[in-house]
């Protein structure tokens, strides 16, 4: 049974696009079936992680939701972009748009949430998914609350900051009313100098809830500023190796249900 797996913050900035990438391109190469979908509209972007240049993008998300395609007619297969082209696994990529005119159009006048968990089903059937990931716009708003309804999984990410500290206790408050079945959630941006296990046992009894990575705050990252896959230029990389063990973990639980 084919997971859908929202990645969610409270704030913007907390690389929530790029662990998403990673995790989708992780997974694929155990040989899963995978479709990242972006949906954050409103400010889109893990196509240019994945190497898809603008021009290729004949249809996006923005319009499929729009009423401009059908829904498959936005998926791109991207397997021999990201190297996967002898991989068991599948890659696919939903994109959204990046021109002004699709961005402002959908920040003035939203969009209906529904068309898209209206298609999900069959999106998964003709592509045989094991995992959809939705990358979608921080906080919280209509969009993404009922993203998170129609998740197996929901991925919380924060960085050590005060700020994401209080909203993460209010995504956590929303996504429990929600019944999300599975909620997690990975620290990211962590200094070098902070024990690990105990800030994972800190936030997991301020909030009740699995912390399934700790990820360090990391020069090489910020160095290679979204151009390309982190795991797949830094396949012994202390970060990549955390990334491997959450991907083990979404695929378990996964496989369990």
């Amino acid at each position: 049974m084919a997971q859908i797996v929202s990645v969610h913050s409270y704030r913007g900035g907390t690389g929530k696009s790029n662990i998403t990438a990673n995790l989708a391109f992780l997974l694929a190469k155990r040989g899963q079936r995978i479709a990242v979908l972006d949906t954050d509209i409103q400010s889109p972007g893990v196509h240019l992680i994945f190497g898809i240049e603008p021009e290729r993008m004949v249809y996006t998300l923005s319009d499929f939701v729009f009423g401009k395609c059908e829904l498959a007619e936005t998926v791109y297969d991207i397997d021999h972009n990201c190297g996967l082209a002898d991989s068991a696994g599948k890659l696919y990529l939903l994109p959204s748009s990046l021109a002004v005119d699709d961005i402002s159009r959908v920040v003035g006048e939203g969009y209906d949430v529904h068309c898209f968990s209206r298609e999900f089903k069959q999106l998964i059937a003709e592509l045989q998914l094991d995992f959809l990931f939705l990358d979608t716009h921080p906080g919280l708003n209509r969009e993404t609350l009922l993203t998170a309804a129609i998740s197996d999984q929901l991925l919380i990410l924060l960085r050590p900051d005060k700020q994401d500290y209080h909203g993460t206790a209010v995504l956590l408050e929303v996504a429990s009313r929600l019944q999300v079945p599975n909620i997690y959630l990975v620290v990211n941006k962590v200094a070098e100098r902070v024990d690990s296990e105990t800030m994972r046992n800190q936030i997991r009894s301020a909030y009740g809830y699995e912390v399934i990575g700790i990820l360090p705050l990391d020069a090489t990252m910020a160095i290679l500023g979204s151009r390309e896959l982190f795991v797949g230029c830094q396949p012994q990389h202390p970060l990549t190796k955390e990334l491997i063990a959450i991907a083990a973990r979404l695929m378990t639980d996964g496989n369990a249900c």
